[in-house]
């Protein structure tokens, strides 16, 4: 009797034994369940149960530490990359995107084969061999579509690729696992899958993706990689804040007197809101009121220092699934006048109420859905206004360098300044040439005078700003700076001054030799040498143009008093 049972058993074992060995799909995708794990999850569009059955032949699985990881690519380790853009408002579409990242040199090409990039060295040096894995080859040697066993072509729970366009130069399967089912795609070295929320549940959920590349007729595994996403029933929404002459932004700091500007950014990747109207409730929380609008930029002045909370409230109207129809009140009697007259004014004829269309088959209703946002904004004195008054040249004394001064006369409006900076840019603001910044004490009143350099001729764009603690106030002007060469006036009359000179040291000698040649003075009139004549209109015209006043005291007059 005892070996009859132990046949029994060893019988039901056997029975067994394929239930056992078949891996489901949650085995080998997830590292995250537990025991008690419970499937309360709406079916997504286009996915499978993860109880289905795991094609282990074609896919092996490999367990963490497996020494075979370490052969799983050649040169190296992929990393997988797993992005997607949550949070996702429900009922809108949250996509991920996964990117492999092949070791150092290599790099897929157009036909999805790996292959090394040129002029590249890695670790082990250049490769004899252009490829990595020549896929390309594989599939004109009838292992990847043209051979007459297909087998090998479907996903691990058995369906076949899909064959469209280009199919045979993807070369990488991904499985993608959430909510208890899965999606399997054939892709190339980056892919992207998008779902659509409207049936899945609310909160922080997991994402895990699973990636094996072709080996032959089979394929192996490459990396996991998991993210967390969010999907949500708030609109999600951020603010931005600016000001002018604001020094940061970022630390909610903003100046008195100077208006704010929010700008409300609403996370709709999907554009699942566009054809929605969307409203914006301000609250600044300084007795101003409410504010509401159905622009996302609104500007606020606050005219009080302090500290203030301001509230964000966005509201719109999605489609959506229609909640169960509330019951109807019971029909009034005429043994019951004091109920009757209670409902006189709320019941409605048949087809008018709301409720009841939201019993119709099919049909979605409009669903309120709001997004909050809170910040708590400090309010404080800072520089309101700068403006450069007056610009003056500095005349530099001899000798003269390459460069200009000009002093700018500064004033300004609001706290006093405690530095004052500027840079020095070609004329269109663009390309910054120098930049200099000094503190200032300015007293109780701001006016104050920057003295700046510029290097030659031309114009000049000039940013200056006043700066404490919490404010940067900026003005901006074009300074034009002449050219110092022959149109320069000192430099014209030094010019002038060595020009007379020389010719006056000519004409003296000149006459002293004529002097020593011609003992007596003859008159022009009487001379009858051409030569003598041409000399003396030369030193006439010289002496007049040169030295203007009567000819008596040109020393070249024997007779004259003063001669030589």
């Amino acid at each position: 009797m005892e070996c009859l049972c132990c046949f029994l058993g060893f019988l039901l074992l056997a029975a067994r034994l394929p239930l056992d060995a078949a891996k489901r799909f949650h085995e080998v995708l997830s590292n995250e369940r537990t025991s008690g794990y419970i499937r309360e999850h709406n079916q997504l569009k286009g996915w499978s149960s993860d109880e289905n059955d795991w094609n282990e032949e074609l896919y092996p699985v490999w367990k963490r530490g497996d020494p075979r990881w370490k052969n799983s690519w050649k040169g190296g380790h992929v990393q997988v990359v797993l992005t997607s853009d949550s949070p996702a408002l429900v009922g809108s579409n949250i996509t991920f995107m996964v990117k492999l990242a092949f070791p150092r040199c290599q790099k897929e090409d157009a036909d999805g084969s790996i292959v090394y990039e040129k002029n590249c060295r890695n670790e082990t040096g250049p490769s004899p061999d252009p490829y990595v894995y020549n896929w390309t080859a594989w599939t004109e040697d009838g292992d990847w579509g043209n051979g007459t066993n297909q087998s090998h072509h479907v996903f691990p729970d058995g369906r076949p690729f899909p064959h469209h366009h280009g199919w045979r130069k993807m070369n990488f399967v991904y499985m993608f696992h959430t909510l208890g089912q899965y999606f399997q795609k054939l892709g190339r070295c980056s892919l992207s899958v998008s779902i659509n929320t409207t049936n899945m549940t609310l909160g922080p959920q997991l994402m895990e993706v699973t990636v094996y590349r072709r080996h032959r007729r089979s394929y192996v595994p490459m990396a996991k990689v998991k993210t967390v996403y969010v999907v949500t029933d708030q609109i999600p929404i951020s603010v931005n804040m600016s000001q002018k002459n604001n020094r940061n932004s970022s630390d909610e700091i903003f100046l008195r007197d100077l208006p704010i500007t929010f700008n409300v950014l609403i996370h709709d990747p999907s554009h699942f809101l566009n054809e929605s109207a969307i409203h914006y409730k301000w609250n600044f929380g300084d007795g101003s009121g409410l504010f509401v609008t159905n622009n996302h930029t609104l500007n606020h002045t606050y005219v009080l220092n302090g500290t203030y909370s301001f509230n964000l409230t966005v509201q719109t109207a999605v489609p959506g699934p229609c909640p169960p129809p509330t019951p109807r009140p019971p029909k009034p009697t005429l043994s019951s006048p004091t109920i009757l007259k209670s409902y006189s004014n709320s019941l409605v004829p048949a087809g008018d109420n709301p409720l009841e269309l939201w019993e119709t088959p099919g049909e979605d209703c409009q669903i309120n859905r709001y997004g909050y946002f809170k910040a708590t904004v400090t309010i404080v004195d800072g520089i309101l206004e700068v403006n450069i008054i007056q610009m003056t040249s500095v005349q530099i004394p001899p000798p003269q360098p390459d460069s200009s001064l000009m002093d700018f006369v500064v004033t300004c409006h609001g706290t006093i300044p405690t530095e004052v900076c500027t840079v020095i840019s070609d004329p269109t603001c663009q390309i910054a040439q120098g930049t200099f910044c000094n503190p200032v004490d300015v007293g109780d009143m701001c006016l104050l005078t920057v003295r700046r350099a510029f290097n030659g001729s031309g114009t000049y764009c000039m940013n200056l700003t006043l700066g404490d603690n919490a404010s940067l106030a900026l003005t901006s002007t074009l300074v034009s700076i002449p050219g110092r060469d022959s149109g320069s006036p000192s430099r014209m009359v030094n010019g002038v001054l060595v020009s007379v000179g020389c010719v006056a040291i000519l004409v003296t000698v000149i006459a002293l030799l004529v002097y020593k040649k011609h003992k007596e003075y003859k008159p022009v009139e009487n001379s009858t040498g051409i030569k003598g004549k041409g000399l003396n209109v030369f030193l006439n015209h010289a002496k007049a143009k040169f030295f203007s006043g009567s000819q008596e005291k040109d020393p070249l007059l024997r007779n004259q008093p003063g001669s030589l």
